[in-house]
């Protein structure tokens, strides 16, 4: 086994050109787990294809050493993914892009965040997103240690198409407290959404482990059990009742990728017009010609997935003040309310 670890040692140093592109390091507590496993739960948009690829290439090491795919993480492991090539760095230039500012002081900003709005530039949207404005607009955003895609000032995120509030960090103080807040699940977050069908109870919790889909790796699936995804709570509350859709309020107790609209997805209740989780066909209602045309004009009223970050509340990490923040729900969402309210009441 000694004679091993040296000649893998010899092979790190003989290939002197690799770079990190990826490095993490487990838990104290850490379970025994596949290193595919934990890899994919810590790297977006990556498939178990592809790193298995990587392992047999030998890119992948533990405590300096590589490592095949079935290895299993142990406590304290320090895993780093290496390329020949040196890691694309996204160049930030800042554009004049309007945001909307709810607050700011010399800590932090509160923005309400536009419905498609990218958050963060990646991968096929290298401009355009609100860091790019933010950049724009302050001066020297910190950005945690971790950060390799450019997101300075970000401690969480929305979807593209979903709007609503967000807190930006003006410190690098502030910025490290709110990471641990909301890693604490610590903060305050409340969202409004439009969802299919009606519910029996006026409130309830969604529970289920939410991780990458097995069949399509964009989107995100619930494992009831196994120790696939990561565990995720979603809390709702019926607000207004319209038959065949139901506005409702999330509350949530973790912060997964997509989790409302999986979790909602998950019991049959996917968001409207939320085309990535089967909310942009007709879910329940008539057959009549009337309906699918009404159905249609709402498509078109709202033409994203109608879901909206509406409260946030946290800790200001100077102040010790409990912060509380609410936006204004737009204009989208506002319209096909209004037109469910007046279908209803026909």
């Amino acid at each position: 086994m000694a004679e091993q670890v040296e000649e893998n040692e010899d092979n790190i140093e003989e290939q002197s050109e690799l770079f990190e592109h990826h490095h993490f390091v487990a838990d104290p507590g850490q379970q025994p787990l596949r290193i595919d496993k934990f890899l994919m739960a810590r790297i977006p948009n990556i498939s178990r294809n592809k790193l298995q690829i990587v392992a047999k290439n030998g890119n992948i090491l533990v405590n300096k050493v590589v490592v095949k795919q079935n290895y299993r993480v142990k406590p304290n492991d320090d895993i780093s993914i290496v390329m020949p090539e040196p890691v694309k760095v996204f160049e930030m230039i800042p554009e004049d892009i309007p945001i909307n500012i709810e607050y700011e002081d010399d800590e932090l900003v509160i923005v309400n965040k536009d419905p498609g709005m990218v958050v963060h530039p990646g991968f096929g949207n290298y401009s355009g997103t609100l860091v790019h404005a933010l950049s724009f607009h302050f001066d020297n955003l910190p950005s945690l240690p971790t950060d390799y895609f450019g997101r300075p000032g970000l401690v969480h995120r929305l979807d593209k198409n979903t709007s609503g509030i967000m807190v930006v960090a003006k410190t690098e103080n502030t910025l490290t407290n709110l990471a641990k807040q909301f890693f604490d699940r610590t903060t305050y977050r409340r969202y409004y959404a439009l969802v299919w069908g009606d519910f029996e109870e006026e409130e309830g919790t969604v529970e289920g482990n939410i991780g990458r889909s097995q069949q399509n790796r964009k989107v995100m699936d619930v494992f009831p059990d196994g120790d696939m995804g990561k565990h995720a709570v979603t809390h709702y509350k019926v607000l207004e009742r319209f038959g065949y859709v139901t506005l409702i309020e999330c509350r949530l107790e973790t912060g997964r990728t997509h989790q409302i609209r999986v979790h909602m997805k998950h019991i049959g209740h996917p968001i409207f017009n939320d085309y990535e989780y089967g909310g942009d066909r007709i879910v329940k209602g008539t057959i009549f010609s009337k309906y699918k045309q009404f159905i249609g004009n709402c498509f078109a009223a709202i033409p994203r997935h109608a879901l909206h970050a509406k409260s946030l509340g946290f800790t200001h990490p100077k102040t010790g003040e409990e912060m509380r923040f609410d936006s204004e729900l737009p204009e989208d969402l506002v319209n096909v309310l209004e037109k469910w309210r007046r279908y209803k009441g026909n």
